[in-house]
Protein backbone atom coordinates (compact mmCIF):
# COMPACT_ATOMS: atom_id res chain seq x y z
CA UNK A 1 0.00 0.00 0.00
CA UNK A 2 2.71 2.73 0.89
CA UNK A 3 4.47 2.22 -2.49
CA UNK A 4 1.13 2.85 -4.13
CA UNK A 5 0.85 5.69 -2.57
CA UNK A 6 4.08 7.22 -3.20
CA UNK A 7 3.54 6.46 -6.52
CA UNK A 8 2.76 8.52 -9.40
CA UNK A 9 -1.21 9.25 -10.37
CA UNK A 10 -1.78 7.76 -13.67
CA UNK A 11 -3.16 9.10 -16.53
CA UNK A 12 -6.90 9.97 -15.72
CA UNK A 13 -6.54 9.12 -12.39
CA UNK A 14 -6.88 12.54 -10.77
CA UNK A 15 -10.18 13.86 -10.11
CA UNK A 16 -11.69 16.57 -12.28
CA UNK A 17 -11.36 20.08 -11.23
CA UNK A 18 -13.53 21.74 -8.55
CA UNK A 19 -13.73 25.00 -6.19
CA UNK A 20 -10.45 27.57 -6.52
CA UNK A 21 -8.64 25.07 -8.66
CA UNK A 22 -11.12 24.61 -11.99
CA UNK A 23 -10.98 28.61 -11.59
CA UNK A 24 -7.22 29.10 -11.34
CA UNK A 25 -6.75 26.58 -14.27
CA UNK A 26 -10.08 28.28 -16.02
CA UNK A 27 -7.80 31.48 -15.78
CA UNK A 28 -4.43 30.37 -16.72
CA UNK A 29 -5.73 29.00 -19.66
CA UNK A 30 -8.05 31.95 -20.42
CA UNK A 31 -4.48 33.84 -20.45
CA UNK A 32 -2.87 31.85 -22.76
CA UNK A 33 -5.59 32.73 -25.37
CA UNK A 34 -4.98 36.19 -24.60
CA UNK A 35 -1.31 36.22 -24.97
CA UNK A 36 -1.35 34.86 -28.57
CA UNK A 37 -3.93 36.77 -29.44
CA UNK A 38 -2.43 40.05 -27.81
CA UNK A 39 0.42 39.03 -30.60
CA UNK A 40 -1.30 39.87 -33.66
CA UNK A 41 -1.80 43.62 -32.64
CA UNK A 42 1.05 44.27 -30.08
CA UNK A 43 3.24 45.09 -32.74
CA UNK A 44 0.92 47.29 -34.55
CA UNK A 45 2.04 50.38 -33.27
CA UNK A 46 5.61 49.82 -32.52
CA UNK A 47 6.17 49.00 -36.23
CA UNK A 48 7.97 52.45 -36.70
CA UNK A 49 10.31 52.05 -34.14
CA UNK A 50 11.22 48.38 -34.89
CA UNK A 51 11.87 49.69 -38.24
CA UNK A 52 13.90 52.46 -37.54
CA UNK A 53 15.96 50.68 -34.95
CA UNK A 54 16.96 47.44 -37.16
CA UNK A 55 17.43 49.76 -40.04
CA UNK A 56 14.49 48.94 -42.48
CA UNK A 57 11.73 50.82 -43.94
CA UNK A 58 8.48 50.90 -42.37
CA UNK A 59 7.24 48.25 -44.88
CA UNK A 60 9.51 45.56 -44.34
CA UNK A 61 8.69 46.79 -40.57
CA UNK A 62 5.13 45.06 -40.97
CA UNK A 63 6.46 41.57 -42.17
CA UNK A 64 6.53 41.38 -38.10
CA UNK A 65 3.04 41.19 -38.02
CA UNK A 66 2.54 39.18 -41.78
CA UNK A 67 4.93 36.85 -40.54
CA UNK A 68 3.20 35.65 -37.04
CA UNK A 69 -0.22 36.08 -38.76
CA UNK A 70 0.65 33.60 -41.80
CA UNK A 71 2.75 30.75 -39.22
CA UNK A 72 -0.51 30.62 -36.90
CA UNK A 73 -2.92 30.43 -39.86
CA UNK A 74 -0.55 27.34 -41.07
CA UNK A 75 -0.52 25.95 -37.69
CA UNK A 76 -4.55 25.84 -37.00
CA UNK A 77 -5.20 23.45 -39.30
CA UNK A 78 -3.17 20.68 -37.29
CA UNK A 79 -4.50 21.18 -34.04
CA UNK A 80 -6.73 18.51 -34.47
CA UNK A 81 -3.56 16.23 -35.64
CA UNK A 82 -1.52 17.37 -32.48
CA UNK A 83 -4.26 17.18 -29.83
CA UNK A 84 -4.91 13.69 -31.46
CA UNK A 85 -1.70 12.17 -31.32
CA UNK A 86 -0.36 13.97 -27.89
CA UNK A 87 -3.26 14.60 -26.19
CA UNK A 88 -4.98 18.45 -26.07
CA UNK A 89 -3.51 19.43 -22.92
CA UNK A 90 0.24 18.32 -23.46
CA UNK A 91 -0.34 19.85 -26.70
CA UNK A 92 -1.24 23.29 -24.98
CA UNK A 93 0.68 23.57 -22.01
CA UNK A 94 4.17 22.11 -24.60
CA UNK A 95 2.88 25.13 -26.57
CA UNK A 96 2.45 27.89 -23.72
CA UNK A 97 5.99 27.01 -22.32
CA UNK A 98 7.45 27.38 -26.04
CA UNK A 99 5.49 30.40 -26.32
CA UNK A 100 7.38 31.63 -23.77
CA UNK A 101 11.28 30.69 -24.70
CA UNK A 102 10.29 32.15 -28.28
CA UNK A 103 9.20 35.89 -27.03
CA UNK A 104 12.92 35.77 -25.22
CA UNK A 105 14.29 35.20 -28.47
CA UNK A 106 12.18 37.69 -30.33
CA UNK A 107 13.01 40.65 -27.70
CA UNK A 108 16.69 39.23 -28.08
CA UNK A 109 16.41 39.99 -31.88
CA UNK A 110 19.44 41.90 -33.38
CA UNK A 111 18.07 42.16 -37.30
CA UNK A 112 15.16 42.01 -39.09
CA UNK A 113 15.83 38.92 -40.29
CA UNK A 114 16.26 37.04 -36.48
CA UNK A 115 13.82 38.60 -35.07
CA UNK A 116 10.93 37.16 -38.55
CA UNK A 117 12.18 33.97 -37.70
CA UNK A 118 11.26 34.22 -34.44
CA UNK A 119 8.21 35.30 -35.06
CA UNK A 120 7.18 32.80 -37.23
CA UNK A 121 8.43 29.94 -34.71
CA UNK A 122 6.11 32.21 -32.42
CA UNK A 123 2.96 31.84 -34.85
CA UNK A 124 4.02 27.65 -35.42
CA UNK A 125 3.71 27.33 -31.70
CA UNK A 126 0.87 29.73 -30.96
CA UNK A 127 -1.34 29.23 -33.23
CA UNK A 128 -2.86 25.60 -31.51
CA UNK A 129 -3.02 27.74 -28.56
CA UNK A 130 -6.27 29.59 -29.13
CA UNK A 131 -8.46 26.53 -30.62
CA UNK A 132 -7.16 24.40 -27.92
CA UNK A 133 -7.49 26.76 -25.15
CA UNK A 134 -11.14 26.86 -26.33
CA UNK A 135 -11.46 22.62 -25.71
CA UNK A 136 -9.57 22.31 -22.66
CA UNK A 137 -11.84 25.40 -21.04
CA UNK A 138 -15.07 23.00 -22.05
CA UNK A 139 -13.58 19.74 -20.96
CA UNK A 140 -12.39 20.98 -17.66
CA UNK A 141 -16.09 23.00 -16.70
CA UNK A 142 -19.11 20.40 -16.36
CA UNK A 143 -21.47 20.55 -18.52
CA UNK A 144 -24.23 23.47 -16.80
CA UNK A 145 -21.34 25.43 -16.43
CA UNK A 146 -20.10 25.19 -20.33
CA UNK A 147 -21.54 29.03 -20.39
CA UNK A 148 -18.97 30.23 -18.42
CA UNK A 149 -16.28 28.73 -20.12
CA UNK A 150 -17.19 29.90 -23.27
CA UNK A 151 -17.62 33.39 -21.82
CA UNK A 152 -13.68 33.22 -20.46
CA UNK A 153 -12.80 32.38 -23.87
CA UNK A 154 -14.65 34.89 -25.71
CA UNK A 155 -13.75 37.83 -23.84
CA UNK A 156 -10.05 36.68 -23.75
CA UNK A 157 -10.60 36.46 -27.79
CA UNK A 158 -12.36 39.89 -27.47
CA UNK A 159 -10.28 42.15 -25.35
CA UNK A 160 -6.50 40.72 -26.41
CA UNK A 161 -6.66 42.57 -29.74
CA UNK A 162 -7.95 45.69 -27.69
CA UNK A 163 -5.34 45.68 -25.34
CA UNK A 164 -2.34 44.75 -28.00
CA UNK A 165 -1.89 48.69 -29.36
CA UNK A 166 -2.12 50.20 -26.16
CA UNK A 167 0.32 47.89 -24.20
CA UNK A 168 2.48 48.27 -27.17
CA UNK A 169 2.98 51.47 -27.57
CA UNK A 170 3.03 52.19 -23.15
CA UNK A 171 6.13 49.36 -23.62
CA UNK A 172 7.32 50.38 -26.69
CA UNK A 173 8.15 54.45 -25.46
CA UNK A 174 8.82 53.43 -21.54
CA UNK A 175 10.88 50.60 -21.91
CA UNK A 176 11.99 49.79 -25.64
CA UNK A 177 10.61 47.26 -28.53
CA UNK A 178 12.04 43.83 -26.74
CA UNK A 179 10.22 44.55 -23.84
CA UNK A 180 7.21 43.91 -25.68
CA UNK A 181 8.35 40.48 -26.10
CA UNK A 182 10.41 40.03 -22.91
CA UNK A 183 7.19 40.98 -20.75
CA UNK A 184 5.49 37.89 -22.05
CA UNK A 185 8.03 35.65 -21.09
CA UNK A 186 8.04 35.25 -17.31
CA UNK A 187 3.51 35.71 -17.95
CA UNK A 188 3.82 32.88 -20.13
CA UNK A 189 6.48 30.28 -18.31
CA UNK A 190 4.96 30.76 -14.56
CA UNK A 191 1.13 30.32 -15.94
CA UNK A 192 2.81 26.86 -18.12
CA UNK A 193 4.28 25.55 -15.54
CA UNK A 194 1.59 26.46 -12.89
CA UNK A 195 -1.25 24.51 -15.37
CA UNK A 196 1.30 21.49 -15.98
CA UNK A 197 0.74 21.12 -12.09
CA UNK A 198 -2.61 21.64 -11.71
CA UNK A 199 -3.72 19.19 -14.34
CA UNK A 200 -1.13 16.87 -13.66
CA UNK A 201 -2.73 13.49 -14.17
CA UNK A 202 -5.80 14.35 -15.42
CA UNK A 203 -7.62 12.82 -18.30
CA UNK A 204 -5.67 13.65 -21.65
CA UNK A 205 -6.92 11.17 -24.14
CA UNK A 206 -4.96 10.10 -27.60
CA UNK A 207 -5.68 8.52 -30.41
CA UNK A 208 -4.95 7.52 -33.44
CA UNK A 209 -3.79 10.19 -35.83
CA UNK A 210 -3.04 10.67 -39.38
CA UNK A 211 -1.01 13.71 -40.98
CA UNK A 212 -1.86 14.87 -44.85
CA UNK A 213 1.99 15.27 -45.14
CA UNK A 214 1.34 16.47 -49.08
CA UNK A 215 -1.32 18.69 -47.94
CA UNK A 216 0.74 20.59 -45.31
CA UNK A 217 3.58 21.18 -47.71
CA UNK A 218 1.41 22.55 -50.65
CA UNK A 219 -0.52 24.49 -47.94
CA UNK A 220 3.14 25.92 -46.55
CA UNK A 221 4.30 26.50 -50.15
CA UNK A 222 1.16 28.49 -51.62
CA UNK A 223 0.42 30.55 -48.62
CA UNK A 224 4.27 31.34 -48.22
CA UNK A 225 4.59 32.29 -51.54
CA UNK A 226 1.12 34.26 -52.08
CA UNK A 227 2.56 36.43 -49.11
CA UNK A 228 6.23 37.27 -49.97
CA UNK A 229 4.96 37.99 -53.45
CA UNK A 230 2.28 40.38 -51.77
CA UNK A 231 4.61 41.90 -49.07
CA UNK A 232 7.53 42.57 -51.79
CA UNK A 233 5.34 43.23 -54.78
CA UNK A 234 5.33 47.21 -54.23
CA UNK A 235 9.26 47.06 -53.81
CA UNK A 236 9.63 45.16 -56.52
CA UNK A 237 7.75 46.92 -59.21
CA UNK A 238 5.15 44.11 -59.06
CA UNK A 239 4.97 41.87 -62.15
CA UNK A 240 7.88 43.96 -63.57
CA UNK A 241 10.26 42.06 -61.41
CA UNK A 242 11.31 38.44 -62.42
CA UNK A 243 10.79 37.46 -58.82
CA UNK A 244 7.75 38.50 -58.16
CA UNK A 245 6.39 36.66 -61.35
CA UNK A 246 8.19 33.37 -60.42
CA UNK A 247 6.68 33.88 -56.71
CA UNK A 248 2.84 34.19 -58.30
CA UNK A 249 3.36 31.23 -60.79
CA UNK A 250 4.58 28.87 -57.67
CA UNK A 251 1.15 30.18 -55.96
CA UNK A 252 -1.13 29.63 -58.13
CA UNK A 253 0.52 26.30 -59.13
CA UNK A 254 0.57 25.63 -55.37
CA UNK A 255 -3.06 26.66 -54.45
CA UNK A 256 -4.18 24.89 -57.82
CA UNK A 257 -2.25 21.09 -56.27
CA UNK A 258 -3.59 22.07 -52.84
CA UNK A 259 -7.27 22.05 -53.80
CA UNK A 260 -7.22 18.96 -56.31
CA UNK A 261 -5.29 17.16 -53.50
CA UNK A 262 -7.37 18.15 -50.58
CA UNK A 263 -10.98 17.02 -53.04
CA UNK A 264 -8.93 13.54 -53.37
CA UNK A 265 -7.36 13.03 -50.40
CA UNK A 266 -8.92 10.62 -47.96
CA UNK A 267 -8.22 12.85 -44.68
CA UNK A 268 -7.49 16.06 -45.71
CA UNK A 269 -5.30 18.70 -43.60
CA UNK A 270 -8.09 21.24 -44.90
CA UNK A 271 -11.68 19.58 -45.40
CA UNK A 272 -12.20 21.79 -48.42
CA UNK A 273 -15.76 19.38 -49.28
CA UNK A 274 -17.31 21.59 -46.16
CA UNK A 275 -17.92 24.43 -48.95
CA UNK A 276 -20.77 22.49 -50.63
CA UNK A 277 -22.59 23.78 -47.40
CA UNK A 278 -23.59 27.20 -49.01
CA UNK A 279 -24.34 28.40 -45.25
CA UNK A 280 -20.46 28.03 -44.52
CA UNK A 281 -19.34 29.71 -47.26
CA UNK A 282 -21.25 32.77 -46.86
CA UNK A 283 -20.46 33.11 -43.01
CA UNK A 284 -16.76 32.33 -43.96
CA UNK A 285 -16.22 34.70 -46.68
CA UNK A 286 -17.71 37.29 -44.67
CA UNK A 287 -15.83 36.21 -41.87
CA UNK A 288 -12.47 36.75 -44.08
CA UNK A 289 -13.43 39.57 -46.03
CA UNK A 290 -14.62 41.21 -43.35
CA UNK A 291 -12.16 41.03 -40.57
CA UNK A 292 -9.17 41.68 -43.53
CA UNK A 293 -10.89 45.25 -43.82
CA UNK A 294 -11.13 45.94 -40.74
CA UNK A 295 -7.45 44.60 -39.54
CA UNK A 296 -6.02 46.86 -42.39
CA UNK A 297 -8.03 49.57 -40.78
CA UNK A 298 -6.31 49.23 -37.75
CA UNK A 299 -2.55 48.79 -39.11
CA UNK A 300 -2.96 51.74 -41.12
CA UNK A 301 -4.42 54.45 -38.36
CA UNK A 302 -0.78 53.94 -35.96
CA UNK A 303 1.17 54.00 -39.23
CA UNK A 304 -0.52 57.04 -40.32
CA UNK A 305 -0.46 58.50 -36.57
CA UNK A 306 3.02 58.10 -35.68
CA UNK A 307 4.53 58.81 -39.80
CA UNK A 308 2.42 61.92 -40.20
CA UNK A 309 0.94 62.84 -36.69
CA UNK A 310 4.28 62.88 -34.91
CA UNK A 311 2.01 60.77 -32.60
CA UNK A 312 4.39 58.54 -29.66
CA UNK A 313 3.69 54.73 -29.80
CA UNK A 314 1.97 55.15 -26.66
CA UNK A 315 -0.65 57.63 -28.09
CA UNK A 316 -1.24 55.92 -31.35
CA UNK A 317 -2.02 52.89 -29.03
CA UNK A 318 -4.55 55.06 -27.02
CA UNK A 319 -6.12 55.85 -30.51
CA UNK A 320 -6.56 52.83 -31.79
CA UNK A 321 -7.38 50.50 -28.49
CA UNK A 322 -10.14 52.90 -27.12
CA UNK A 323 -12.51 50.94 -29.15
CA UNK A 324 -12.12 48.09 -26.42
CA UNK A 325 -14.32 50.56 -23.99
CA UNK A 326 -17.56 49.97 -26.03
CA UNK A 327 -16.86 46.58 -27.21
CA UNK A 328 -16.52 45.26 -23.81
CA UNK A 329 -19.93 46.68 -22.50
CA UNK A 330 -21.83 45.88 -25.78
CA UNK A 331 -20.83 42.22 -25.91
CA UNK A 332 -23.30 40.89 -23.60
CA UNK A 333 -26.43 42.94 -25.32
CA UNK A 334 -24.88 41.37 -28.57
CA UNK A 335 -25.31 37.99 -27.44
CA UNK A 336 -29.06 38.88 -25.89
CA UNK A 337 -29.87 40.04 -29.30
CA UNK A 338 -28.65 36.98 -31.52
CA UNK A 339 -31.35 34.89 -29.34
CA UNK A 340 -34.21 37.02 -30.83
CA UNK A 341 -33.12 38.56 -34.00
CA UNK A 342 -31.94 37.14 -37.16
CA UNK A 343 -27.99 37.06 -36.67
CA UNK A 344 -27.45 37.62 -40.63
CA UNK A 345 -29.19 41.47 -39.45
CA UNK A 346 -26.85 41.93 -36.82
CA UNK A 347 -23.91 40.82 -38.89
CA UNK A 348 -24.70 43.12 -41.64
CA UNK A 349 -25.69 46.23 -39.64
CA UNK A 350 -21.97 45.40 -37.95
CA UNK A 351 -19.84 45.17 -40.66
CA UNK A 352 -21.63 48.35 -42.29
CA UNK A 353 -21.23 50.48 -39.09
CA UNK A 354 -17.60 49.65 -39.33
CA UNK A 355 -18.04 50.68 -42.97
CA UNK A 356 -20.14 53.64 -41.99
CA UNK A 357 -16.58 54.76 -39.37
CA UNK A 358 -14.39 54.67 -42.68
CA UNK A 359 -16.57 57.06 -43.92
CA UNK A 360 -16.86 59.11 -41.03
CA UNK A 361 -13.05 59.60 -40.99
CA UNK A 362 -12.73 60.30 -44.95
CA UNK A 363 -15.06 63.48 -44.07
CA UNK A 364 -13.62 64.13 -40.79
CA UNK A 365 -9.84 63.60 -40.82
CA UNK A 366 -7.43 66.36 -41.63
CA UNK A 367 -3.48 67.48 -41.01
CA UNK A 368 -5.32 69.22 -38.15
CA UNK A 369 -7.53 66.64 -36.64
CA UNK A 370 -7.06 66.29 -32.62
CA UNK A 371 -6.90 63.03 -30.83
CA UNK A 372 -10.10 63.98 -29.94
CA UNK A 373 -11.73 63.64 -33.03
CA UNK A 374 -10.00 60.54 -34.34
CA UNK A 375 -10.70 59.11 -30.52
CA UNK A 376 -14.44 59.18 -31.17
CA UNK A 377 -14.62 57.12 -34.32
CA UNK A 378 -12.89 54.34 -33.41
CA UNK A 379 -14.41 54.64 -29.54
CA UNK A 380 -17.98 54.41 -31.67
CA UNK A 381 -16.15 50.97 -33.69
CA UNK A 382 -16.20 49.09 -30.55
CA UNK A 383 -20.44 47.88 -30.64
CA UNK A 384 -20.19 47.39 -34.37
CA UNK A 385 -16.99 45.36 -34.14
CA UNK A 386 -18.95 43.28 -31.84
CA UNK A 387 -22.08 42.63 -34.00
CA UNK A 388 -20.02 41.48 -36.45
CA UNK A 389 -17.44 38.92 -34.59
CA UNK A 390 -20.01 37.33 -32.05
CA UNK A 391 -22.67 35.83 -34.98
CA UNK A 392 -20.45 34.98 -37.65
CA UNK A 393 -18.52 32.02 -36.72
CA UNK A 394 -21.62 30.41 -34.87
CA UNK A 395 -23.50 31.03 -38.34
CA UNK A 396 -21.21 29.28 -40.10
CA UNK A 397 -21.18 26.28 -37.68
CA UNK A 398 -24.91 26.34 -37.71
CA UNK A 399 -24.52 25.73 -41.21
CA UNK A 400 -22.62 22.09 -40.87
CA UNK A 401 -23.16 19.19 -39.63
CA UNK A 402 -22.31 18.24 -36.92
CA UNK A 403 -19.58 16.07 -37.22
CA UNK A 404 -18.17 18.58 -39.37
CA UNK A 405 -18.00 21.05 -37.19
CA UNK A 406 -14.85 21.25 -35.44
CA UNK A 407 -13.25 21.06 -39.11
CA UNK A 408 -15.18 24.19 -40.25
CA UNK A 409 -14.44 25.84 -37.13
CA UNK A 410 -10.25 25.53 -37.82
CA UNK A 411 -11.24 26.41 -42.12
CA UNK A 412 -13.24 29.59 -40.87
CA UNK A 413 -10.63 30.68 -38.25
CA UNK A 414 -7.54 29.64 -40.96
CA UNK A 415 -9.48 32.14 -43.46
CA UNK A 416 -9.56 35.16 -41.09
CA UNK A 417 -5.90 34.50 -40.14
CA UNK A 418 -4.77 34.37 -43.63
CA UNK A 419 -7.25 37.58 -44.75
CA UNK A 420 -5.63 39.37 -42.12
CA UNK A 421 -1.84 39.12 -43.36
CA UNK A 422 -2.70 39.65 -46.82
CA UNK A 423 -4.91 42.54 -46.23
CA UNK A 424 -1.74 44.09 -43.79
CA UNK A 425 0.97 43.69 -47.24
CA UNK A 426 -2.04 44.89 -49.07
CA UNK A 427 -2.99 48.37 -47.49
CA UNK A 428 0.57 48.96 -47.20
CA UNK A 429 0.64 49.08 -50.96
CA UNK A 430 -2.15 50.62 -51.44
CA UNK A 431 -1.28 53.25 -49.21
CA UNK A 432 1.88 54.06 -50.25
CA UNK A 433 0.50 53.89 -54.54
CA UNK A 434 -1.91 56.39 -53.65
CA UNK A 435 0.10 58.53 -51.79
CA UNK A 436 2.65 58.72 -54.91
CA UNK A 437 -0.27 58.71 -57.00
CA UNK A 438 -1.86 62.10 -54.85
CA UNK A 439 2.10 63.71 -54.92
CA UNK A 440 2.28 63.52 -58.19
CA UNK A 441 -1.76 65.48 -58.85
CA UNK A 442 -0.68 67.84 -56.62
CA UNK A 443 2.56 69.23 -58.07
CA UNK A 444 1.06 69.22 -61.34
CA UNK A 445 -1.83 70.94 -59.81
CA UNK A 446 0.13 73.63 -58.06
CA UNK A 447 -0.04 77.36 -59.62
CA UNK A 448 1.48 79.10 -56.85
CA UNK A 449 4.96 76.94 -55.95
CA UNK A 450 7.11 79.40 -56.89
CA UNK A 451 5.50 82.10 -55.86
CA UNK A 452 5.09 80.30 -51.81
CA UNK A 453 8.82 79.74 -52.80
CA UNK A 454 10.55 83.05 -53.50
CA UNK A 455 7.85 84.86 -50.74
CA UNK A 456 10.10 82.57 -48.21
CA UNK A 457 12.98 83.71 -49.51
CA UNK A 458 12.24 87.19 -49.08
CA UNK A 459 11.95 86.52 -45.81
CA UNK A 460 15.63 85.32 -45.82
CA UNK A 461 15.04 81.31 -45.91
CA UNK A 462 17.95 80.01 -47.66
CA UNK A 463 16.81 78.25 -51.30
CA UNK A 464 17.29 74.57 -50.13
CA UNK A 465 15.43 75.16 -47.11
CA UNK A 466 12.10 77.20 -49.29
CA UNK A 467 11.80 74.00 -51.48
CA UNK A 468 12.24 71.87 -48.17
CA UNK A 469 9.42 73.62 -46.65
CA UNK A 470 7.32 73.38 -49.56
CA UNK A 471 8.25 69.54 -50.34
CA UNK A 472 7.02 68.89 -46.54
CA UNK A 473 4.14 70.72 -46.99
CA UNK A 474 2.93 68.18 -50.43
CA UNK A 475 4.41 65.52 -48.70
CA UNK A 476 1.46 66.01 -46.05
CA UNK A 477 -0.54 66.63 -48.26
CA UNK A 478 -0.42 63.90 -50.17
CA UNK A 479 0.08 61.15 -47.17
CA UNK A 480 -2.98 61.86 -45.79
CA UNK A 481 -5.00 61.81 -49.42
CA UNK A 482 -3.30 58.90 -49.63
CA UNK A 483 -4.80 57.73 -46.08
CA UNK A 484 -8.49 58.67 -46.69
CA UNK A 485 -8.62 56.66 -50.46
CA UNK A 486 -7.18 53.53 -48.52
CA UNK A 487 -10.33 54.09 -46.00
CA UNK A 488 -12.71 54.44 -48.66
CA UNK A 489 -11.15 51.20 -50.29
CA UNK A 490 -11.82 49.75 -46.81
CA UNK A 491 -15.24 50.74 -46.94
CA UNK A 492 -16.02 49.44 -49.96
CA UNK A 493 -14.96 46.12 -49.10
CA UNK A 494 -17.00 46.24 -45.84
CA UNK A 495 -19.78 47.09 -47.69
CA UNK A 496 -19.34 44.03 -50.23
CA UNK A 497 -18.93 41.53 -46.90
CA UNK A 498 -21.96 42.91 -46.09
CA UNK A 499 -24.17 41.62 -48.86
CA UNK A 500 -22.42 37.96 -48.22
CA UNK A 501 -23.85 37.56 -45.55
CA UNK A 502 -26.91 36.98 -46.72
CA UNK A 503 -25.47 33.75 -48.82
CA UNK A 504 -26.29 32.34 -45.31
CA UNK A 505 -29.83 30.66 -45.32
CA UNK A 506 -31.92 31.95 -42.15
CA UNK A 507 -30.97 29.31 -39.06
CA UNK A 508 -34.15 27.55 -38.04
CA UNK A 509 -33.62 28.64 -33.98
CA UNK A 510 -31.19 30.66 -31.68
CA UNK A 511 -27.33 30.10 -32.97
CA UNK A 512 -24.75 29.14 -30.59
CA UNK A 513 -22.81 32.40 -30.44
CA UNK A 514 -19.81 31.04 -27.98
CA UNK A 515 -17.67 29.41 -31.21
CA UNK A 516 -17.79 26.43 -28.73
CA UNK A 517 -17.63 23.50 -31.25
Amino acid sequence: MASLAAAPPQEGSARPLVGTALYVAAILIGLGNFLVVLDTTICNVSVPTIAGNLGVSSTQGTWVITSYAVAEAITVPLTGWLAKKFGAQRTFIACYLSFAVVQFFCGMSHSLGMLLGMRVLLGLVGGPIMPLSQMLLLRIFPKEKATLATVIWAMTTLVGPVAGPILGGIICDNYGWPWIFFIKVPIAAAAGFALMKLMHGQSDPKAPAFIDKVGLALLVIWVGALQIMLDEGRNQDWFASEEICILGIVALIGFLAFVIWELTEKNPIVDLRIFRHRGFVGAALTYAVGYGAFFASIVLLPLWEQSAMGYTATWAGYATGIMGILAVVSAPFVGKACEKMDPRLIVSAGILGIGAIMVWRMWTFNPDVTFTQMAWPTLWTGPFMVMFFVPVTGLAMASVKHDEQANAAGLSNFMRTLAGAFATALVQSGWSNATRRNEGEIVNAMQHGRTAVEGLLAQGVPLDNARAALWQVIEGQSVMLGTLNMFGVIALCLAFSATLIWLVPKPKGPIDTSGAH
